[in-house]
């Protein structure tokens, strides 16, 4: 095989894991949230605590404790693994400066949490039924 052809293979496989690895997840809202779309800083600073509301919603962010879409979201959104978000959050708690999001074990109780919750957003894996919930778009 040409060198050339090496490289062009190996630079579709990079973009082809690239994207599949941006599809694990979707973010999702209350209906009671007003936008639609979500810049990535927006989304940041509401899931590291620093931010509270998007438009004029009250905003609280909602985890899943583990798997595929979690640990996709924490590497592309907040630039985190698990145990570095989680002690990020106890010093928040230690100094008074926050609390721990509320966390669920799957796709279908992030949903149901957030169908419910004026307010909340989460995100789940990209192929979960999100019905009674709205998907936000990343800018």
């Amino acid at each position: 095989m040409k060198k050339s052809t090496l490289v062009f293979a190996g630079a579709a496989l990079v973009l082809g894991l690239s994207s599949v690895q941006a599809a694990e997840f979707k973010v999702i809202a209350n209906s009671s949230v007003g936008v639609s779309d979500v810049s990535s800083d927006d989304l940041k600073a509401v899931f590291l605590g620093t931010k509270s509301s998007l438009g004029d919603a009250h905003i609280s962010p909602v985890l899943e404790k583990s798997g595929p879409a979690h640990e996709a979201f924490l590497k592309e959104c907040l630039g985190k693994n698990d145990s570095a978000l989680t002690n990020y959050y106890r010093s928040l708690v230690f100094t008074g400066k926050g609390s721990m999001p509320k966390a669920f074990d799957s796709d279908d109780a992030v949903v149901q949490y957030v169908a419910k919750t004026k307010g909340a957003i989460g995100y789940v894996g990209a192929a979960a039924a999100a019905s009674g919930v709205k998907t936000l778009s990343i800018k």
